[in-house]
Formats: structure tokens, sequence, C-alpha cells
């Protein structure tokens, strides 16, 4: 029987220097993890990666950071090698890379589609691919995608039809990964209470958002807090390995599938 513990793990999290990913980062630490590479994507988020790299190091884990645009599949490779370089292979592999943008559709240009399916399609299958490569046997890899896979709703098409190829890239993938013990799966969070929800949203749209979620009233913001989204990572990443090829939205009744 394979190990599921995050004990002694080593962890790769892209977009691991703040928010979510810098949550889940410390977590894992905490969570006896022996070593977490984190990935951030530019210099004005080196100060937030430097600081989850300490919290992790408080933790007692080993930690090291990486910048990268991981909208190029060398890019990607080079994240997972330089990760093993440093602290070996990873156990663990979490993706939480992403790009918003709402626009009516008629609105969007060439380039910024290019931009999102770039952030949001492109890189979540080059991380995959790398995470097959590299991912030690009876591994975990995780993405993050968005409960708005579950909607119908306007302008967003950009952002949730660039997440929507990830479903299939991670079906794919654990059937691929899964004769190495390696489970693949896509999480997608409400929207969350973070820096990244809020410049693409209005005043109005915040307030839908605050009491669009069933538990809505039993949430701090009324939002999805990235708090709560941490543990059921956690579960996939460990003994929640027999979950696999799936797709779970976290966002307390706010859509389903």
């Amino acid at each position: 029987m394979a190990n599921h513990s995050i004990t002694g793990k080593v962890v790769l999290i892209a977009g691991g220097g703040k928010n979510l990913g810098g949550l889940i980062a410390r977590d894992l630490a905490r969570h006896g993890a022996r070593a977490v590479a984190i990935h951030y994507n530019s210099a004005s988020s080196r100060a937030d990666a430097e600081a989850t790299v300490a919290a992790i190091q408080a933790a007692g884990a080993q930690a090291v950071a990486f910048q990268a645009d991981l909208t190029s599949a060398g890019a990607v490779e080079k994240l997972f090698k330089d990760t093993v370089a440093a602290v070996g292979r990873p156990d663990i592999a979490i993706n939480t890379v992403g790009k918003v943008l709402k626009k009516p559709l008629v609105e969007i240009s060439e380039a910024e589609y290019d931009e999102m399916a770039a952030v949001n399609a492109k890189s979540a299958f080059f991380f995959l691919k790398e995470a097959g490569r590299h991912v030690n046997d009876n591994g975990k890899v995780c993405t993050l995608v968005t409960s708005l896979l579950g909607a119908f709703t306007p302008f967003y098409a950009a952002y949730e039809g660039t997440k929507a190829p990830v479903e299939h890239f991670t079906r794919a993938a654990s059937k691929e990964f899964g004769e190495r013990g390696i489970s693949v799966t896509a999480v997608g969070p409400g929207p969350m209470d973070t820096p990244f929800f809020y410049p693409a949203e209005g005043a109005d749209a915040v307030a839908y958002h605050r009491t669009a979620a069933a538990l809505s009233a039993f949430s701090r913001t009324g939002l999805t807090d990235i708090e709560d989204v941490v543990p059921f990572i956690r579960f996939l990443v460990s003994e929640g390995w027999w979950i696999t090829g799936q797709t779970i939205l976290i966002n307390g009744g706010y859509t389903t599938k």
C-alpha cells in the first residue's frame, strides 16, 4: 500500500507565492511536507513569494522560489527541472495559475483571447505534461479551475472557455498516469475573496456574488474564503488519492454540474 501522507513529501506549487497558492504552500508545510517549491509570475510578486518561503521554512520545511512566465512549454519544463535540482522530484504538483477576463464576447480582441488561452489552458496542459514526466509514482496532481464551469452566464466566455479544457486534460492525464498510481484532479472554487477577484468585477457584481451561494450567509464575506478551499486540496493530494479524473466545485452552493 502506497504512503499517501504529506509527511516527508516534496511539493511544487505554480502560483504558490500568494493568495490561495501561498496558503496551500504554508498549509502543506505545516502538515509535514519535507520541501515546498513555489513559483511566482513576476517581480511584482517577489516580496509575497519571499514571505511565503519564510513561512514554509518557519514550519520546518525546505523552501525555494522560482520566477517564470509559464505560458511557454519551455518555461514549465524548466520549472520542474529546477525543482528537481533544488529539492528533488515532486510527489505533489499543484497548479493555481489563472487569469480572469470579464468582457462581452463581441468585444474580446484576438490578443486578449490568445493571452487567456495561454495562461489558463496552455500553461495547464504543459504543467500536466511535465508533472507526468517528473512527479514520483503514487504522486498527486491538482489544477485550479473555476466554478463558472458549472454556470450559465454572460461575460466570462474567455475565462471559463479557456479553463474548460483543463477538465479534459485532467481526465486524460488521470488515465495515462494512473498505472503509476498518480491521481489527477481539478478544483473549481467559487468567487474567492482575494485580490484576483475584485479587479474584474463592478460593485453590483460583487454584491451579487456575495449572496449567490447557498451558504453565503455563513461565509465571512459571502464569497468563497480561501481558508475553506485549502483543506479540500490537502485531502485530494493525500488521503483522497482515490478521487481522480474529477473536477470538484468547492463553492458553498454557488454552481453545480
